[in-house]
Formats: structure tokens, C-alpha cells, sequence
């Protein structure tokens, strides 16, 4: 199976124009609850491709506003390149959305596209979710404030965060989307200090050129500090030792998420995401 078989087409694929600005992708990113958004600029021989803006590049860049600064390169891929292929392209280069490019923009494949594909049972893959699954889970205290788990997050370089309560039994699952739906861009002021010269200092004759303490307008993400628990999603779906590859697939795709702790009995055993399907793909 290509990629011209699972891609969403050029038609589909919401983008954004350079030049622009941080508010032109955050709709999207924020209310519609992408993970990124292609980023196109118009030129005398049509739409050109140009990157793509993450949620990650607008929660670590609060003070860039212009798209040209907060977009990255990412690989791309042709329409008659395979899934396998395209596939094994996410998971090197740790990418969730590839572009497809011939020119210029003809659509974009996503993990979710290639797991709807396995879903479908429309590429073989025989094996278990738990063959697939990884021991490694990202967790945190569902007490945590918010502002503290997003950076477990961040540093655990992972999407989400199983919560576990008093007893260490889990509770619920927070990840990056539900942080960025409450986060904010706020404004401020940073004082940069004065420039006046010491009594000592051989070049005190540049202080007078001093005008005193000057401030720099300043950008930062607000995070609630309320607990995890507040934010965090309880209704959980889960997978069994038992259960297959495809069957994770489906659920996924059913219930729009990008993991799925495996448990054992009420026992947390492992985390199967969506990449991990891909891998085995």
C-alpha cells in the first residue's frame, strides 16, 4: 500500500501562509486539537512547502511570534512511497507528520493515517500489543500542579503522563493536548538593568550615556498550577497481554488517542503507543 492510499490530499490539509504569525496556527493547534500544522508560502510558480509549526515549537518559543521563526524543517515523502517505508520514516526521525512533496504539496500522512491503515487490516501485522508495548511508563502524581507535570513531560520527551493516585494505583492520563487547551501566551515586562559604570570601573565615562533602569516587552506560556487531577482524563481505555496489534489499532482510532496503558488484571504493566505499532510495522 503507497502513501497516495492513506495520505490526507492537498484539498483536506489545513495550512498556513508565510508571512505570518503565532496567532494564524494557534486556532488550530489549540481549539481544533492538531498536533501541527504545514506551514506554505506563495511563490511565482505556485505554493511551495516550507515546514511545519508543532505544539512543542509554540509552548518552548513563547517570546517568537512569526511563523517564518517558530516553523522547522521536517522530511517529506513522495505519493508512491509505501507505508512501510513511510512509516519507518516517523519513527527515525521522530517526526508524527510527513508532507507529501512532489514540487509541492500534495497531501501529508500522519501516525494516525498509517495506525487507521493498520486498523483496517489493510497491512499485515501479526503480533501482540504487549510484543510491541514498552515496560518504560512516563507517570505522575495526580496531586502534581499542572505546571510541574508539563515539564515531566517535556523532559521525558513523551506526550503523556499516566496519573497515580495515593496508593500508586492509576487514576487517569494527562498529555500534551490537554495542556495546550489550558495554556496561554501572556504579556509582560523584563527589566534589563542599568548600563551606569562602577566608581572603579577605568571606563566609568560610558555611564553617562546611562538613562537609567529600561524594561523589554516579554512573552511567556501560563500554565494553571492546579493538580493534574483537575486536567487529566479518568475514563480510560485499556489493553490486555491478550490483546492483538490490530486490535490496539482500532481503538485508537476509535477513541481518537495516541496510547494505551496494558494492564494486567488492575496491575499497570506497559504503555503501547501509536509509534510503537509503527515500529513493529
Amino acid at each position: 500500500m503507497n502513501v497516495a492510499d492513506a495520505m490526507t490530499p492537498r484539498e483536506d490539509v489545513v495550512t498556513v501562509e508565510l508571512p505570518g504569525t503565532r496567532d494564524d496556527v494557534l486556532e488550530y493547534l489549540q481549539e481544533r486539537g492538531f498536533s501541527s500544522v504545514p506551514v506554505v508560502k506563495q511563490t511565482d510558480d505556485g505554493e511551495a512547502f516550507r515546514g511545519l509549526v508543532t505544539r512543542e515549537d509554540l509552548i518552548e518559543h513563547p517570546d517568537e511570534d512569526q511563523l517564518a521563526v517558530l516553523m522547522h524543517e521536517v522530511p517529506t515523502a513522495s505519493a508512491d512511497t509505501s507505508v512501510e517505508e513511510v512509516a519507518r520514516l516517523m519513527v527515525e526521525e521522530g517526526t508524527r507528520r510527513v508532507p507529501v512533496v512532489d514540487g509541492e504539496l500534495e497531501g501529508i500522512v500522519t501516525v494516525t493515517d498509517v495506525i487507521r491503515v493498520i486498523a483496517r487490516e489493510e497491512v499485515e501485522l501479526d503480533i501482540a500489543a504487549a510484543d510491541v508495548a514498552s515496560d518504560d511508563v512516563n507517570t505522575t502524581y495526580e496531586g502534581t500542579p499542572l505546571t510541574v507535570a508539563e515539564r515531566e513531560i517535556f523532559y521525558a520527551n513523551v506526550p503523556y503522563a499516566v496519573a497515580l493516585d495515593d496508593d500508586g494505583t492509576m487514576s487517569g492520563i494527562l498529555t500534551e493536548v490537554d495542556i495546550i487547551d489550558v495554556a496561554r501566551v501572556v504579556e509582560g515586562e523584563e527589566e534589563t538593568g542599568e548600563s551606569m559604570a562602577s566608581q572603579d570601573n577605568e571606563w566609568m565615562w560610558e555611564g553617562i550615556k546611562a538613562v537609567g533602569s529600561r524594561y523589554i516587552p516579554t512573552r511567556n506560556v501560563e500554565i494553571p498550577a492546579e493538580p493534574v487531577s483537575t486536567f487529566m482524563s479518568t475514563e480510560m481505555v485499556t489493553v490486555s497481554k491478550r490483546t492483538s496489534a490490530v486490535e490496539a489499532a482500532q481503538a485508537m482510532i476509535t477513541e481518537d488517542i495516541e496510547q494505551i496503558p496494558l494492564v494486567s488484571g488492575d496491575q499497570l504493566v506497559g504503555i503501547v503507543r501509536d509509534v510503537d505499532l509503527l515500529e513493529a510495522l
